[in-house]
């Protein structure tokens, strides 16, 4: 899987990034290195968020995919 990821330069200092295909998963650091590990960390913890009010019937089938 490829995702497109907005690096900014924060005012205060350092760098944060926001991946847009993932609503509100963004991540900051110091320096752009950081920066890069914390990216992907982002993006598994924003990926691994189990959403729990949905409504499933017996009609219905849940699987679970890796990308």
């Amino acid at each position: 899987m490829k995702l497109k990821v907005i690096v900014h330069e924060a005012e205060e200092g350092g760098y944060w990034a926001e991946i847009p295909s993932i609503p509100g998963c963004a991540t900051q650091d110091e320096t752009f290195d950081e920066l890069l590990s914390n990216i992907y960390e982002a993006v598994e913890g924003c990926l691994s968020v189990d959403i729990r009010n949905i409504e499933v019937t017996e009609k219905d089938k849940v699987l679970e995919v890796a990308v």
